[in-house]
């Protein structure tokens, strides 16, 4: 029998109904507290599936702990969606914006710079308004819209006074001009499951459902579809939650998320996400 390990540092919503889906499919599930554990470099490949499972769902929210679990898992044999590559991509703005544009997967356009004075001097060729948004990090945290230089100035600076070498990396993007909304996509493998589209709440500019945003269904037309899946392709496929944004030149892709939310788009779209992924996991382990 297979037993599927899902590793998580917070017990959300979507880890309870990946298990249940789980269960219902009659795996035995074993999950896994990422800040209780203690992982030995000793370990036999047995010791860890003991310990984990024939095939492991990474859920950790944090960046760095999914990550380096994930490699300790990856070192000992097992599989575990999503990889360690595409978890490192996802996880990094500006890698995953470095492999769309490599591919040719339309993106907006996008600076990188590594002091303030540099980003100062991005802006002034981007020109405003433009995007100010930390290379790691969800849910709309310290993605700031700099209207004119004085903002930007102001905002540069608490940035770079913030300790960390991350937060030294500026990555600042084009505003696009869009309707009040983007399109989350919720990717397995080579199909899009999920697609609902996100509403800015009244007064504010970003998406994000965390912060006030509202969904409704998404139709998938052909070149969501062809973008998105180029997209997740792009980045080394999995399980991924896609982002779009409808702009005068089409479809862009301005993020791909590693470790998917889907608890707002399984309120509105009626798909058994949950489900869906479970499948996924169940076909990744066959191969």
């Amino acid at each position: 029998m297979i037993c599927l390990g899902i590793i998580y540092d917070r017990l959300r919503w979507e880890e309870k109904e990946l298990s249940k889906s789980a269960d219902a499919r009659g795996l035995d599930v074993n999950r896994v507290d990422a800040k209780t554990i203690s992982l030995d470099s000793d370990w036999s490949s047995t010791d860890t599936q003991d310990n984990f499972g024939n095939i492991v769902l990474q859920r950790c929210i944090s960046y760095f702990r999914g990550l380096h679990t994930t490699a300790f898992l990856e070192s000992k044999g097992l599989k575990v969606v999503n990889s360690m590559d595409v978890a490192l991509t996802c996880g990094n703005k500006l890698l995953t914006t470095l492999k769309l544009e490599k591919a040719n997967v339309p993106t907006p356009r996008t600076l990188f710079s590594f002091t303030a004075e540099g980003a100062i001097e991005s802006l002034q060729t981007i020109g405003y308004p433009a995007v100010l948004k930390p290379v790691t990090g969800s849910w709309g945290r310290m993605v700031v819209k700099l209207n004119d230089k004085e903002t930007a100035q102001a905002m540069i600076e608490m940035r770079s006074k913030i300790e960390g070498p991350l937060n030294q990396v500026f990555y600042i993007q084009e505003m696009v001009d869009r309707p009040p909304r983007d399109i989350r996509t919720i990717v397995a493998g080579d199909k899009i499951v999920a697609a609902i589209y996100r509403h800015a709440a009244p007064g504010e500019w970003r998406t994000n459902v965390s912060i006030g945003g509202k969904g409704d269904i998404c139709k998938v037309t052909s070149e969501l579809e062809d973008v998105v899946l180029r997209a997740a392709d792009t980045v080394g496929g999995g399980l991924l939650g896609v982002d779009a944004m409808e702009s005068e030149n089409g479809i862009l892709i301005h993020e791909i998320n590693n470790t998917i939310e889907f608890k707002g788009a399984a309120s509105v779209c009626g798909v058994d996400i949950a489900n869906e992924i479970i499948s996924y996991i169940l076909d990744q382990n066959r191969r």
